[in-house]
């Protein structure tokens, strides 16, 4: 175990993460993995400072047990007009299927220092964080109200910039992970790095420093997790493999998808939300590749495509959803979050019996 080990921080039974992943989990999928023995998150990257609150007290309401809270580092943006044009322009023609035209916002993402606040307030066991990279001193008033802090990185150079700020631990992010990728330093294509080479890079690192190293990125199983930590990892983040829980968030459109996809089906695209970000191909993606580089970034384009997806969800149609997704999403089971929290972990302890016979 590292200095900042997670598990002895927390005392976790099991090394599982439920991944934050913003609009999709709900307090109830959080609670349940973490009373299960994991670490449920909540993504908040576009709550409101007080849907944050509430989101944590639901948490709390359910179970005693630690559960994480994930931000994103933004700064809010101040596009212009031309550039918003432009896109409004773009994506007419697919409102109009629904009979809808384009609106503005009422805002473009949700204010980070207010935030930043608000999980002080809330202090959860644990804060995340993807995009970007808080300072030395956030970190220390995070540290200060109770909090263990990890940060995502894509790259050797983005978790040691974590280290340098003070982080707990970090979340080594494969390019196989489905949802946004959290790349904050040098080119976007360079950090598309697999899990399998990412991870015991990060190790070499990390561990030196006494931070701890999680694995995310393909990981849908016991044996996933096994061999994760057979690379130096401490614990796992699944995102994909909670999205088809009971109490996951997404519609049945987005169910529909996601128990009909192959591990072929899910591509990285910015052109949905301004940000690379990995899913499952649908006619949205298709109709914006064109234009893919040239959508504004995050979070303008994906505050433009808001009201478009939620139509599209509500008509009952995939086709114009962010279907995020890892590469992993052939393997999704669909049940609760506690039988699958129980099946994951004796599917975990069987592949760790096996790595250590193999051992010997």
């Amino acid at each position: 175990m590292t200095e900042h080990s997670l598990r002895t921080a927390l005392s976790l039974r099991l090394p599982i993460i439920q991944g934050p992943m913003t609009g999709s989990d709900t307090p109830a999928l959080a609670a349940a993995v973490s009373a299960a023995g994991g670490l449920g998150s909540l993504g908040c990257g576009m709550r409101s400072p007080a849907a944050m609150i509430e989101a944590a007290a639901e948490v709390r309401r359910r179970t005693d047990q630690p559960f994480c809270m994930n931000l994103f580092v933004q700064d809010t943006p101040a596009p212009d007009a031309a550039t918003v044009d432009t896109a409004v322009a773009r994506l007419a023609p697919l409102y109009a299927e629904f009979g809808q035209q384009p609106a503005m916002p009422a805002r473009w993402c949700e204010d980070f220092a207010a935030q930043f606040d608000a999980l002080i307030a809330a202090r959860p066991a644990v804060d995340c964080y993807t995009f970007g990279l808080p300072s030395a001193a956030q970190v220390a008033r995070l540290h200060a109200a109770g909090c263990y802090v990890i940060g995502t990185a894509t790259t050797v150079a983005e978790a040691i910039a974590w280290a340098d700020v003070g982080a707990d631990g970090v979340c080594a992010s494969g390019m196989e992970s489905g949802g946004h990728r959290g790349t904050f330093l040098g080119d976007f294509t360079s950090s598309m790095i697999g899990t399998m080479a990412l991870v015991p890079r990060c190790v070499d690192a990390l561990a030196p420093r006494g931070v701890s190293v999680v694995a995310a990125g393909g990981i849908m199983d016991g044996r996933g997790i096994a061999a994760a930590q057979a690379l130096g990892a401490e614990a796992v983040q699944m995102g994909t493999a909670f999205l088809s829980c009971d109490e996951s968030g997404i519609g049945a459109p987005y169910r529909k998808a996601l128990a009909n996809a192959k591990g072929t089906d899910t591509r990285t695209t910015r052109a949905l939300t301004g940000r690379h970000a990995r899913g499952i191909v649908n006619a949205l993606m298709e109709r914006l590749q064109a234009d893919e580089m040239a959508v504004p970034p995050y979070p303008v384009q994906n505050a433009l495509t808001g009201a478009l997806r939620k139509a599209s969800n509500e008509a009952g149609r995939a086709d114009y959803l962010s279907l995020w997704a890892g590469q992993g999403v052939e393997a999704v089971r669909p049940m609760a979050a506690a039988a699958l929290m129980a099946l994951l972990e004796e599917e975990w302890k069987q592949a760790s019996a096996r790595v250590g016979a193999a051992g010997h």
